[in-house]
């Protein structure tokens, strides 16, 4: 087969498309002809040598893919060759074949076209183990997601309002916080101008958010502190604000708020099953009835990951980037 292959860590030129071994579907797994893959950040760090994938899996980047079934390994029920799937991944779907732990296949949710279906299930299965999950937004709470135009902010902004939260989003342009609005945010916050934590607590009378979906981190540790409400939840899911920052306990106890961490790719199959089944569960029915779907910026060949690449971390994308075979 082909695929996207790293020879050196570097820029988006060490994405280079290129012969590679095809995968074996193991014990409990399949084989899924890739359709198409979605850039995530995880996938740029990778590029950078910053974020092996787990050990045992495969060394190509993609943590996410559509595509239909082409065999189907021992110990696995409920599928067959031919059907149309999406997956989760601990990584490899930028490769026109992918071996993918049964627990993670999703089915491409009626209404939703092959190649669209990739951009769904990492930011599905992160929208709905963070927000519902861990931090159990409720409805009639407010949420603060940061990088609202992001794929994982458009699946959070959605997925929020139809469990019936008020959404605050924070975003980099007017033009960003103009699709936010377009997809239900009720607080659009321009964190180049205006203070997240303020604005927050300006439009909750004071009382703060009663969760934060962070992808910032160190950077923002203080200030997703002073935005919770009493008894309110800051879950960080990314580091692109660096690493390490001083808290002020007293601040955190006082609220009696809680912070939480969690990252989703090297987690056990068996958590991830857990988490796919939920999704299918509670979010595939809002995709199918159509209150809830995939944002795509563009969809470019797989060959041309490098420009793909390029587009995320110019940030001038919304919603998803899509890579088709």
């Amino acid at each position: 087969m082909h695929a996207i292959t790293i020879e050196q860590p570097g820029g988006p030129e060490a994405l280079v498309w290129d012969r590679a071994p095809d995968p074996v579907a193991g014990e409990g797994e399949v084989l899924v002809d890739v359709a198409a893959s979605a850039v995530n950040r995880a996938d740029l760090l990778q590029r950078q040598g910053f974020y092996d994938p787990p050990p045992g899996t495969s060394p190509h980047p993609g943590l996410e893919c559509s595509g239909r079934i082409a065999a189907v390994g021992p110990g696995v029920s409920g599928w067959a060759v031919g059907d149309e799937v999406c997956a989760l991944l601990s990584g490899g779907g930028y490769a026109e074949r992918v071996a993918v732990p049964a627990g993670q296949l999703l089915p491409v949710p009626a209404g939703t076209d092959l190649a669209t279906a990739a951009a769904l299930p990492e930011a599905a299965c992160t929208v709905w183990s963070n927000l519902f999950m861990v931090a159990h937004l409720r409805p009639g709470e407010t949420v603060l997601v940061h990088g609202g135009a992001s794929g994982i902010g458009t699946m959070a902004i959605q997925l929020a309002k139809a469990a019936g939260a008020t959404v605050a989003v924070t975003a980099g342009s007017p033009e960003k916080l103009a699709r936010c609005k377009e997809l239900g945010a009720d607080v659009l916050i321009d964190y180049r101008t205006q203070d997240f934590a303020a604005e927050v607590k300006a439009a909750t009378g004071g009382a703060g958010a009663d969760v934060v979906l962070d992808i910032i981190g160190a950077k923002y540790l203080a200030r997703n502190v002073d935005a919770l409400a009493v008894s309110g939840r800051l879950v960080v899911i990314g580091l692109q604000g660096g690493v390490k920052a001083e808290l002020n306990l007293g601040a955190l106890l006082a609220k009696r708020a809680a912070v939480a961490g969690t990252t989703l790719r090297a987690r056990p199959r068996e958590e991830k099953a857990a988490i796919v089944a939920a999704v299918r569960e509670h979010v595939w029915p809002l995709v199918e009835a159509g209150r809830v779907r995939p944002i795509v910026h563009t969809v470019l060949p797989m060959r041309e990951a490098a420009e793909a690449h390029r587009l995320v971390e110019s940030g001038a994308h919304v919603g998803k980037v899509l890579l088709a075979v």
